[in-house]
């Protein structure tokens, strides 16, 4: 045993069996927290890293939703034109137009019905948590 109390050739990082319980709590809670920070900043990361791919998705969707909007929009004035050498030009913008009120509506009511059944609660995580605390209780 050498003059500090360590034996010959451990490492000044590892623990004495001299060492107390309240020295090992100390060194175990200090690790814990540290594994616990690392922890959270590599989900930090992944999660950044994620939602950077997200936004760029997100914009080419918007981008997408704007090309479609103006191809809509043409197609729905050649429609218009086109029904203008059958008919008067307010009649054919009439027809046009209501077909658009018919897709509007018919979007409407599948979107709110899909709402209606969406359930904000993850019922998976609180029941997970929920057994989870039975367990620490139970162990206490």
């Amino acid at each position: 045993m050498a003059i500090d109390g360590s034996l010959p050739g451990s490492r000044p990082d590892q623990l004495s069996m001299d060492e107390s319980v309240g020295q090992l709590v100390s060194k175990l809670t200090t690790d814990l927290g540290e594994l616990t920070r690392q922890e959270l900043a590599l989900a930090k990361a992944e999660l950044q890293t994620e939602a950077k791919k997200a936004g760029k998705g997100a914009g080419m969707l918007g981008g997408a939703a704007l090309a479609g909007w103006m191809v809509a929009l043409f197609l729905s004035f050649t429609v218009m034109w086109a029904l203008d050498e059958a008919m008067d030009l307010i009649w054919a913008a009439l027809i046009v137009a209501a077909i658009w009120a018919i897709v509007a509506a018919v979007l409407a009511m599948t979107g709110r019905k899909e709402l209606q059944d969406v359930n904000p609660k993850p019922d998976q995580t609180v029941e997970s948590l929920k057994e989870d605390a039975k367990w620490l209780t139970r162990k206490s």
